[in-house]
């Protein structure tokens, strides 16, 4: 098995040190490689995603992803922004179905921005189509505006488009995702406003049809973002696009406690994928050990279950993270009165050693 390992930047290299930690901790025959992602790479290459490192993730089982990002370089042009690593990882790679769990651990109800019975026993999973919508839709730009209100004035587009096979393929993930879990799944759309995704809610029905076992809800996204702070507890999985899925995996993290509990699997039509927390790099506190590595090493827990094939490791990792919140240890993104506040090594270690006294 051969994990390519990319820490990135900020504090990518602290929680992505941890989860590489708890991976040899399992006793498991791996074969790690690491390489520069992101503003790293940049400074050591010249570019955020140098071809060595795209071949080395192309060669993987699996990509262990830290974060990228940092304010210093938001001056320069974008082609050479760190995010464009990720962009283009999941480009190259084929990762079109993003798998964002939100689970609230009884532990951390009361971490929740939410009222504890609104979010105790709270497992939502959320697929977001990952390499097609406005960010990846051609043509994109800056011009003269040639017609409107302010002809002739400066502007800047995007192109929002989607395929019938790009919807059709996440609509069966979802549909065979939610098979597995409560059978309901949640395509959320803005129909009324938007052709790209009146054609979305057409795909979305028709391939529900192969599906009768599995419930199927339309929901407008504005619709959608108000009822996970009202309600979050009546979605099971939750379909939608590239765009709106950024913006309601980030929402329903905060339901959790912490965005910093959020893990994340990116896969494609083979099941190898790019497996990352789903907070950024967090420049501000980089380098002070503070940083919460659950969701890294969460991840790497998907990484074994979906695309190393290691269902009972992925299962001892995630009881692993569940004894240590029972123990009160928190890092300060989830710290609360009555607990014990971590840095992030040392969440790390004690997750280790939760692993080392399992059965």
């Amino acid at each position: 098995m051969k994990i390519a390992v990319l820490p990135g930047d900020g504090i990518g290299p602290e929680i992505v040190a941890e989860a590489v930690k708890v991976l040899h901790a399992l006793d498991l025959r791996f074969e790690m490689e690491e390489a520069p992602v992101g503003g790293a790479a940049y400074e050591a290459a010249g570019h955020p995603l140098p071809e060595a490192t795209l071949e080395l993730a192309k060669e993987a089982d699996a990509v262990l992803f830290g974060a990228v990002g940092d304010w210093k370089y938001d001056t320069l042009e974008r082609r050479l922004r760190p995010e464009q690593a990720i962009l283009g990882l999941r480009k190259e790679l084929g990762l079109f179905a993003n798998f964002r769990p939100a689970i609230c651990y009884a532990e951390l109800t009361h971490a929740s921005s939410l009222k504890p019975e609104l979010v105790a026993g709270l497992d939502i999973l959320i697929i977001r189509e990952l390499t097609g919508d406005i960010y990846f839709g051609q043509p994109r730009g800056r011009r003269e505006s040639p017609d409107g209100a302010f002809r002739g004035a400066q502007e800047a587009f995007d192109t929002m488009r989607y395929s019938k096979p790009e919807i059709e393929r996440i609509a069966h993930v979802a549909f065979q995702a939610a098979r597995k879990r409560g059978k309901k799944v949640t395509s959320v759309d803005k129909a009324n406003v938007l052709e790209t995704f009146q054609f979305w809610k057409d795909v979305v029905t028709e391939v529900h049809a192969q599906y009768p076992d599995v419930e199927l809800e339309h929901m407008y996204v504005d619709n959608a973002a108000m009822q996970l702070v009202k309600a979050p507890k009546k979605f099971d999985v939750i379909v939608t696009g590239n765009m709106f899925g950024d913006i309601l995996s980030d929402e329903a993290a905060m339901l959790t406690g912490s965005i910093g509990m959020l893990p994340s699997a990116s896969l494609n039509a083979d099941n190898r994928g790019l497996y990352e927390p789903s907070h950024g790099s967090a420049p501000d506190i980089a380098g002070q050990g503070v940083a919460n590595p659950l969701a890294t090493i969460l991840s790497a827990a998907m990484m074994l279950r979906f695309s190393l094939n290691q269902a009972e490791a992925a299962d001892r990792i995630e009881s692993a993270v569940k004894s240590v919140l029972a123990q009160g240890l928190r890092t300060a993104d989830i710290y609360s009165e009555g607990t014990r506040k971590v840095g992030t090594r040392d969440m790390g270690d004690a997750v280790v050693a939760a692993l080392r006294t399992q059965g």
